[in-house]
């Protein structure tokens, strides 16, 4: 073997390059893999025709991605933790009616278009419509507060049907390509659209002062809320709906879309409007709002989240 200098190698070309990365199996992120596969699956379940699509997210859920993704344990587990003495028989029964809401509420997402003319009749009902129709000829800010509750986004695909459009608060998607498509749909629902973080703040608060109204949601636990209670059990709680209400003096309205027998079609509840007091106080009514609806329609409520850690 020679003493010498080993002669440099060539540098490869653009195009090897380019055969280098793309034959590589990591070469495409796993993020883009992972939202390739969910759009396949959506795009698939477009093609039926609306009612079958939703039926057939239910049964996916129950019977498959439920079970395989720990959501039936889930359930079971809060169940037990709220309601110990509850029968085997009917914790079945809500097991399967929870991860069927579910499902169903996830291929109404994602199918803004017919969502919205499905539900574009329904009932509105409670006594808190007239203060929401009162506070907008006022000029005057509304924020509507639900649960993940029947399918959460009724209120907003309902009113803007009916020239009421309903502003929404999001979390962006860790994985930006399936954020893209996440955020276009919420959108599709209904518009403005505010994601989390310093912007999407104070776009809000300009909206809430040019007297807009807000969807926002308040039963995910939150490490940094306020330890109230909810089913009994302590659930630490944002505050942010009351906190926005107090210093914008919004209306605080609690709503829920109570979905029918039928697994289709929904009644939009309006409760009357939290009165002002402390923010503590009124996210406490909210919580006991909540919960006087789950308890009513148990399997319409989304017992997988991890509410009480």
């Amino acid at each position: 073997m020679s003493g010498g200098k080993r002669p440099p190698r060539p540098k490869p070309s653009l195009w090897s390059e380019a055969v280098l990365k793309t034959s590589s199996p990591f070469f495409l992120p796993v993020s883009y893999v992972q939202n390739l596969a969910a759009m396949g699956l959506l795009g698939a379940l477009r093609l039926l025709p609306y009612a079958t699509r939703i039926r057939f997210s239910g049964w996916m859920m129950r019977r498959v991605i439920g079970p395989l993704a720990g959501y039936r344990q889930r359930v079971r587990d809060n169940l037990a933790l709220i309601w110990p003495d509850l029968p085997l028989t009917r914790v079945a029964t809500l097991t399967e009616a929870v991860l069927d809401n579910v499902g169903r509420t996830l291929a109404e997402l994602y199918s803004p278009t017919d969502f919205k003319a499905n539900v574009a009749g329904s009932a509105l009902l409670g006594e808190g419509l007239d203060q929401v129709m009162e506070a907008q000829r006022a000029g005057r800010g509304v924020i509507l507060v639900s649960g993940h509750f029947g399918n959460h986004d009724i209120a907003r695909a309902v009113l803007a049907s009916r020239g009421m459009p309903v502003g929404a608060l999001y979390r962006p998607q860790r994985n930006p390509y399936f954020d893209r498509h996440f955020a276009a749909t919420i959108r599709a629902i209904s518009e403005p659209l505010f994601a989390r973080g310093r912007r999407g703040l104070s776009e809000l608060v300009t909206h809430l002062r040019r007297g807009g109204m807000l969807g926002m949601l308040i039963d995910q636990h939150m490490s940094h809320g306020a330890p109230l209670t909810f089913l009994g059990h302590r659930a630490l709680t944002a505050l942010s709906a009351a906190d926005l209400a107090l210093k914008y003096n919004c209306l605080l309205v609690p709503v829920y879309g109570i979905r029918h027998a039928d697994g289709l079609h929904f009644d939009l509840v309006v409760e009357p409007a939290i009165p002002h007091s402390t923010a503590r106080e009124m996210t406490q009514a909210l919580n006991n709002s909540l919960e006087a609806q789950v308890r009513a329609h148990p399997g319409q409520w989304f017992w997988v989240h991890r509410r009480w850690k």
